[in-house]
């Protein structure tokens, strides 16, 4: 393992449960607070009243100890839709802004999506222009993007032959990469392959598990072998250091803040 690793948590544990959660964003910060963590990425969705809101968000996470690792967004375009670029893009230079208040902080973008009929192609290239803006408009203020791909329905950016395609459209000066294990997992016959082909564009890691049925597990009751990828993304020249777990089980689903609480216990069984 290598030096100066620090552990964050993602708040779509408490988000993938919809309605049924009711906290506030004060509870999710007490809860990662109490796991463990030293940092948290948190979404457009869960950021709640403290959107419009930087520096009482920067004290609460003061008084509970954490740092914010990243802000992450979506659309409703599945960022694959041209009629809607301006708007995202403005979307991004909304949370591009507040992100600046927060030394470090990146933008994290989620990954492109089908949304639309069209030709598979136009969808990359729209995907692509619309993240290479997004990381131009973060440059000029100072904050780093990073497309997050996943393995959810109707991602545009699934298997390896998808994550060619789009990298070979991202400027690595302008657009980084947030590889998360369990999508990667997913879609990929080789994951450390994968992620040491694009480890250079590397900015953070996401780290999540699955089982041999592609079904989320708690980090380390399935098939990823942690310290392998964590010791090649730690080579990456533009890795910042943070390893931020999200967990979507169905024992997280369950109790979230046990099952974030645990796996932390177990990034410490790696030293970390």
């Amino acid at each position: 393992m290598t030096r100066d690793l620090k552990v964050g948590c993602q708040t779509f544990t408490w988000e993938m449960l919809g309605e049924v959660w009711t906290g506030t964003p004060d509870d999710l910060l007490s809860a990662i607070s109490a796991g463990g963590y030293a940092g948290i990425e948190i979404t457009d969705t869960m950021i709640g009243r403290y959107g419009t809101k930087p520096s009482e968000f920067a004290r609460a996470l003061r008084d509970n100890g954490l740092q914010l690792v990243s802000f992450a967004f979506g659309s409703k375009s599945g960022f694959t839709v041209a009629d809607a670029m301006e708007k995202d893009l403005a979307t991004a230079q909304r949370w591009i802004d507040y992100a600046a208040e927060f030394p470090g902080a990146l933008i994290s973008i989620g990954s492109a999506t089908i949304v639309s009929e069209g030709p598979r192609e136009d969808k990359f290239a729209i995907a692509a222009e619309f993240y290479n803006r997004a990381g131009a408009l973060g440059k000029a203020s100072g904050v780093e993007v990073a497309v997050h791909p996943s393995s959810h329905h109707n991602t545009l950016l699934f298997n390896r032959a998808d994550y060619d395609q789009i990298f070979a459209l991202l400027d690595p000066e302008l657009v980084g990469w947030v590889p998360d294990t369990g999508h990667i997992l997913r879609g990929h016959d080789d994951i450390l392959d994968t992620m040491r082909t694009f480890r250079d564009r590397i900015r953070y890691l996401h780290l999540k598990d699955v089982d041999a049925q592609d079904r989320w597990a708690m980090l380390g009751k399935g098939v990823l072998e942690t310290p392998a990828v964590i010791d090649l993304v730690s080579q990456g020249p533009h890795f910042n250091g943070w390893l931020v777990l999200e967990e979507e089980s169905e024992t997280a689903a369950a109790d979230p803040a046990a099952a974030i609480k645990a796996n932390r216990e177990t990034m410490r069984t790696h030293g970390i």
